[in-house]
């Protein structure tokens, strides 16, 4: 009959064991030598186990084969590097100091606020094209560009719209844009 002392032992001898299987397996379950291949295996391709050592020799572990100079593996650390390498080439460029500053100051140029009143030229298609608007606007106060800002429409008729009794056509009244408002440079 087993005491309670030696039941421990063999308790924790049990133990112990599966600890080493344990660390075993998971040494060779870590390994980024060769990846795991999932399907079917024809017999050349399925590793076949080492046989054990004979009992009178110390155990060793043995060493896993190196992998060539030229193969890369793929580990965490290979992948993470791989992705950091691509996505640098994705991000815009980054300005130096003095392009920055650059843009900071053609950004800041001293702007003004004038008020006036300039039509906008009609475009090809038909449209206002208020820029020489603002334009003209600006160099009327002394300044070489401008941006408009404000607009005022208004509509502009042949005397012939205005007599009594007579019909209107589509031809007696436009409308003309004007520049009211402008940045100017």
């Amino acid at each position: 009959m087993l005491n309670l002392w030696d039941h421990r032992l063999m308790r924790c001898g049990g133990i112990a064991a599966a600890a080493l299987a344990f660390l075993v397996a998971a040494g060779t379950a870590w390994s980024q030598i060769a990846p795991p291949t999932l399907g079917v295996q024809s017999p050349s391709q399925q590793s076949v186990p080492n046989p054990p050592p004979p009992p009178s020799q110390p155990q060793q572990q043995p060493q896993p084969p190196a992998a060539p100079a030229g193969e890369e593996s793929p580990g965490l650390i290979n992948e993470l590097g791989k992705l950091w390498d691509k996505s640098i080439s994705v991000l815009p460029r980054i300005k130096s100091p003095s392009e920055t500053l650059d843009d900071l100051s053609n950004m800041a140029k001293p702007s003004t606020m004038v008020t006036g009143r300039v039509a906008c030229a009609v475009a090809a298609n038909g449209a206002p094209d208020c820029k020489l608007g603002a334009d003209r606007l600006c160099q009327s106060k002394g300044y070489k560009e401008g941006k408009s800002l404000d607009t005022d429409a208004a509509e502009k008729c042949s005397p012939k719209a205005f007599i009594p009794g007579r019909k209107r056509e589509p031809g007696d009244c436009k409308t003309e844009n004007f520049v009211i408002k402008a940045l100017c440079q």
